[in-house]
């Protein structure tokens, strides 16, 4: 029996219909110079022969425990491919928007719990003559560190370079599971690995409750803060990065405390616009990797850092500086304590989310903060995919309940790429964030010319 920890059951336990909890991303390519008209299709094919699927491939909710499936991992033996990997085709004219369109409703849909929870679609018809590859996997089997390093595993800095890598396959030695053991038995051996996490849990918790680690807990309810439906809205847009790497020379802040700043200032035009900006500046949940140098294990390694994003501050500099502040402070939280308990701090931070779904207890106090920003590393030079160039490269993850926006980005090569994912309900006009965070970032530059 493979335990989740407690973070990986929170992601399985919340979702719902109207609460995919997958995390994703698109990517954009730019086929070789020499490459047919059938190049798409052919790759396809090459990718639908790659049967050898790694375990984590190979996991779907368990069954067992009287049908409780956020406690533990079954292994598929007979994966599906065609199942799994879709190709699609765009409608006339197969731009931006209609690229974006077709990505929103995949993201908007759920994984299938009786298979392994992940697919992926390659989509051909971009006006541009490039093709698109859109993967999704569950969060409790991948955070966006992870997903990235597997992701780059993938891609090769040789444009000749045509060996078959493909994520499924990525990894080491299969780890098929031992032959079954009863329910019985799998549950006496896995009792005190779950005393363990429990024991880790409590730490944590206790340092909360005694006041010996002090967290913001006073997000303002914003018109973001609201019930969300399963739809969504996307909008994506890339930036140079020695742009942001000039403001954080100039500052001392770091890269991420700039597209924080470059975020606040968006959402703080934003919430304008719509005659909804608090007095009370909005809180965000940062994801800090705390996976240990070069490990690669399965499953979530985050610290959920909580950032004052000083919306409730006009001038652009002085809410950068109480940005990199906050941020500092949150990650000093999470260096006192070992991974376990930070891990298990993190899932209490994140419990409301759980909590808040189950009928009457709308009462509970609100989320501790209101939206996740995500920044996760990806490649620093150009790099390839059967010889086509990654292009692009949007990461796209997760509404939470009262949480209908989610912003992300990742490194790619000289760029930073944002992903930005709404409720289609709930959040008007999302396809103004990525000018308001153009804006977010001039209005830093200007202040310092």
């Amino acid at each position: 029996m493979d335990l989740l920890n407690p973070l990986d059951a929170i992601f399985l336990a919340v979702e719902s219909r109207e609460h995919p909890m997958h995390v994703a991303g698109l990517q954009l390519f730019e086929p070789p110079a020499d490459a047919g008209p059938e190049f798409a299709r052919d790759l396809y094919e090459k990718m639908a022969s790659a049967t050898d699927v790694r375990t984590r491939f190979r996991r779907r909710p368990s069954r067992r425990l009287g049908g409780f499936s956020s406690v533990s991992w079954d292994h598929d033996p007979h994966v599906d491919l065609r199942y799994h990997l879709r190709r699609s085709a765009l409608p006339a004219p197969g731009g931006l928007p209609e690229l974006l369109d077709l990505t929103a409703r995949l993201h908007g849909q759920l994984l299938d719990r009786h298979r392994p929870l992940w697919e992926a679609r390659l989509i051909e018809g971009l006006d541009d003559g490039r093709f698109a590859v859109y993967v999704k996997i569950h969060h409790a089997l991948i955070d966006g560190v992870s997903a990235m390093r597997l992701l780059q595993r993938v891609f090769t800095d040789d444009p000749f370079d045509t060996r078959l890598r493909v994520p499924w396959t990525m990894g080491g030695p299969t780890n098929e599971p031992r032959p079954a053991e009863s329910t019985l038995s799998q549950l006496r051996n896995a009792l005190p690995r779950m005393a363990t996490t429990a024991r880790a849990a409590a730490g944590p918790l206790r340092g909360v409750l005694d006041g010996r680690l002090e967290l913001p807990m006073t997000a303002p309810k914003t018109m973001l803060n609201v019930p969300i439906g399963g739809a969504r809205r996307l909008a994506v847009r890339s930036w140079p990065l020695e742009r942001i790497n000039a403001v954080r020379s100039a500052t001392g802040a770091t890269v991420n405390d700039v597209v924080l700043a470059m975020s606040a200032a968006a959402l703080r035009t934003y919430l304008l616009e719509h005659d909804a900006l608090p007095e009370d500046p909005l809180i965000a949940m940062v994801p800090v990797n705390i996976r240990h140098v070069d490990a690669d294990s399965d499953g979530n390694m985050v610290a959920a850092c909580l950032c004052n994003l000083g919306t409730d501050i006009e001038d652009p500099l002085t809410r950068l500086t109480t940005i990199s502040a906050s941020m500092r402070n949150a990650k000093s939280i999470f260096t006192q304590l070992p991974q376990v308990e930070a891990m298990a701090l993190s899932a209490l931070l994140m419990a409301p989310l759980g909590v808040s779904l189950i009928p009457g207890f709308d009462a509970l106090p609100r989320m501790p903060f209101n939206l996740v920003i995500s920044n996760v590393p990806g490649p620093r030079k150009p790099v390839y995919f059967q010889g086509a160039r990654l292009d692009s490269n949007y990461p796209l993850s997760i509404p939470f309940e009262s949480q209908a926006m989610n912003i992300s980005l990742t490194t790619n090569g000289d760029n930073l790429d944002f992903g930005i994912v709404g409720c289609r309900r709930s959040v008007p006009d999302l396809d103004r964030l990525p000018g308001h965070l153009e804006a977010g970032l001039a209005e830093l530059e200007k202040a310092l010319a």
